[in-house]
């Protein structure tokens, strides 16, 4: 279990006296940006034709807005975006360079080179068409049993294909020092349940637009339109009666609900239709004692669906999702086909650079290989220490609000500040690299790349069964403009990509910025993330172990539930409502991360100081680098989507949300009762 924060992530403008305003608090006067004054980016990016104190996400972004439009190939645009743009550039001379260098087999420099040049021989791969996929139809075509339908579905899953359910290899919940066989729900070609059932109209526009997909899914395999049309609606209501065994999305927070431990003939007689020796063998895992078996009524409805549902319908289903798979990797008309759909969840309007994509690609399959090479080039030991020491600054802010909590009591203070204590951190890249060498690529088929990429992947992951937990791996390779909490390890990790600004070296960022962009959207977000709704369940080991006293669980679930309400009421795009309980963890972290950040600033000399920069005070140059954190803007489709499948707010959210609850954000930009951004004393969250 990992817990990922997507940072989903310039003109001089004047200043702006609202006429609410006048007559009262100066602060709420921006005095003018001028090219005097150093560090003025925050400055320029204002609108000043919006007042903080009634959409402060507006207010601080909306400059850079208002100039910068979404590309057309894009979904959202935003910090980003940008600072992946300067990631892109240098992987891809990276890239460029080792395509041509040709280096020994197995070595990092050939693998990339190799792996570039298939997926930019565009003209081979459109010669090839659906030919490097001819074997796994085959296998598909020679099923005649359920248990062929089974052996290959387990070879779908090595290639990274995770049809009928999802599986992996991780950490038990309860035991962190043991590596353990998990099973989950899946097997939907649509993001997640709510796709198939949610009548608004966005949803309602992509299930259409799915359908249409497996049409021509049927059509490119050379069936007939009626043909094609009857085997693209069973395979739809199909994945509709796996879609309604599915647990929603807020239902998947509960770290207790979804662990079941279940023995082999425990998981058998749950599924009696899998035999789960052979499908353990197909897999190459071998002699598992116990499972962890996320939503057991999955695996009773997807019995029930082997039982019942014709071979013929099964066959076509793994065909879908063999193409809905390989298709970002196949020739122009598959992924022109894939793409229509695509759209309509992203709202791109045209498909990005191929560049881009394969540069996509080798992240996903070498990234921590790519990165091996980035990091010579781009991140150096003077920034690794800055943040660093901002971890600490973090931890010890965090250490002074758990003492001081009123609500807590001393048992559960100790054991909190046991399990902070412990908290380990991993800042800018590893200190150990795995091994690729043993990894297959070519310059023959991009697509068989990739899937030989997944199988390594697979046997990697399986290889960790039965062996001590390596506490010491990354999951996001250090170019990733990313960072997580893992509370199995009990531990944030912070690849060097989550700390750039785009067009500025590190040594020209300010201390407030600094502590707002970097300190709370960042670092305190994931260290409260170790103490957000799902995190504080686990102990200072990664343990799934109730460390709290009850009367202290209940007080956190009642400020929670203020934290729930409160995003609950937003309605980001058409009638559709941020989930608040859903998004409850990441609104958790980003109010903690805020007032944890705003803490160990306040301890600084620049703060201290209170010198202007770009006409701006410490305080608000904090509030407005923590806003910089979420400097985005997305289309309706991607919100839509974000809303429906994802455990963030979107970034107007995240901003205005949490800096409500905030006493100096009232003092930073004089905001009073009647003015939008005031929340009353009474209606403010209150938990770290």
């Amino acid at each position: 279990m990992r817990i990922v924060c997507l940072l989903t992530s310039i003109l001089l403008i004047l200043s702006y006296t609202p006429s609410s305003a006048q007559g009262r608090s100066a602060v709420r006067t921006m005095p003018p940006a001028t090219s005097a004054l150093p560090y003025d980016f925050l400055a320029r990016d204002l609108d000043r034709t919006t007042s903080p104190v009634t959409d402060f996400f507006t207010y601080a972004n909306g400059g850079w807005i208002k100039r910068t439009p979404i590309p057309p190939e894009e979904s959202s645009w935003g910090i980003g975006h940008l600072v992946q743009e300067d990631i892109y550039r240098r992987l891809r001379k990276i890239s460029e360079d080792a395509a041509v260098a040709k280096g020994p087999a197995g070595s990092v420099t050939q693998q990339i080179g190799d792996l570039w040049y298939s997926g930019m021989d565009s003209a081979v791969i459109n010669s090839q068409k659906l030919t490097p996929l001819k074997e796994t139809f085959d296998r598909i075509d020679n099923i005649h049993t359920t248990g062929d339908l089974l052996r290959v579905s387990a070879a779908l899953h090595r290639k990274g294909i995770d049809v009928l359910f999802s599986d992996n290899i991780g950490q038990d919940d309860m035991n962190s020092e043991k590596m353990t066989y998990q099973l989950s729900q899946g097997g939907l070609g649509m993001p997640n349940r709510d796709y198939y059932f949610n009548t608004a109209k966005k949803p309602a526009q992509v299930r259409k637009a799915y359908r249409h997909y497996l049409f021509l899914i049927f059509r490119r395999l050379e069936h007939d339109s009626i043909a094609a049309q009857q085997r693209a609606e069973a395979v739809f209501r199909l994945e509709t009666r796996l879609a309604k065994a599915s647990r929603k999305l807020e239902d998947l927070r509960d770290p207790i609900k979804n662990y079941n431990k279940l023995g082999l003939d425990a998981l058998g007689k749950l599924s009696p239709a899998i035999s789960w020796n052979d499908w353990l063998k197909d897999m190459g895992i071998s002699g598992p004692d116990s499972f962890i078996v996320r939503q057991p009524e999955f695996y009773t409805a997807l019995n029930t669906e082997l039982a019942g549902t014709s071979l013929a319908d099964w066959k076509n289903y793994l065909r879908v999702h063999v193409l809905l798979a390989a298709a970002p990797y196949l020739d122009g008309r598959s992924y022109a086909e894939y793409f229509q759909y695509r759209r309509t969840l992203t709202g791109a309007a045209m498909p990005r650079p191929r560049w881009k994509r394969v540069l996509d690609a080798e992240e996903g399959v070498l990234g921590e290989a790519l990165g091996q090479l980035f990091v010579k080039e781009y991140f150096n030991a003077k920034a690794k220490q800055r943040y660093s020491d901002l971890v600490e600054a973090i931890r010890s802010a965090y250490e002074q609000r758990i003492k001081k909590l009123t609500w807590m009591s001393d048992s559960t203070k100790q054991k909190a500040l046991n399990k902070l204590s412990h908290i380990t951190k991993k800042v800018g890249y590893p200190d150990k690299w795995k091994d690729f060498s043993s990894l297959k690529i070519d310059r023959s088929s991009y697509v068989l790349n990739m899937q030989r990429a997944a199988e390594w992947w697979s046997d990697y992951m399986i290889g960790k069964l039965n062996k001590p937990v390596d506490r010491t791996e990354w999951d996001m390779s250090p170019q990733t403009y990313n960072a997580y909490y893992n509370p199995n390890n009990n531990e944030i990790v912070l690849p060097a990509g989550i700390f750039a600004v785009p067009g500025k070296r590190d040594e020209e960022l300010d201390d407030a910025f600094v502590y707002g962009y970097a300190a709370a959207s960042t670092i305190g977000h994931e260290i409260t993330h170790g103490f957000d709704d799902q995190g504080r369940q686990f102990d200072e080991k990664g343990n799934l172990n109730n460390w709290w006293q009850p009367a202290d669980e209940q007080q956190f679930k009642q400020r929670a539930a203020m934290i729930i309400k409160q995003f609950s009421e937003f309605s980001p795009v058409d009638t559709l409502h941020v989930n608040g309980d859903a998004t409850q963890g990441e609104n958790i972290a980003d109010l903690g991360g805020l007032l944890l950040g705003l803490d160990a600033f306040k301890l600084t000399d620049t703060y201290k100081r209170g010198d202007t920069i770009g006409g701006l005070t410490p305080l608000q140059r904090y509030f407005l680098g923590y806003a910089y954190a979420w400097l985005y803007q997305e289309r309706k489709e991607v919100l839509v989507t974000q809303l429906l499948t994802d455990v963030h707010a979107p970034a107007r959210e995240r901003v205005n949300g949490p800096v409500v609850n905030v006493p100096e954000f009232y003092e930073a930009f004089g905001v009073r009762p009647g003015d939008k951004m005031y929340r009353a004393d009474s209606l403010r969250v209150s938990i770290w």
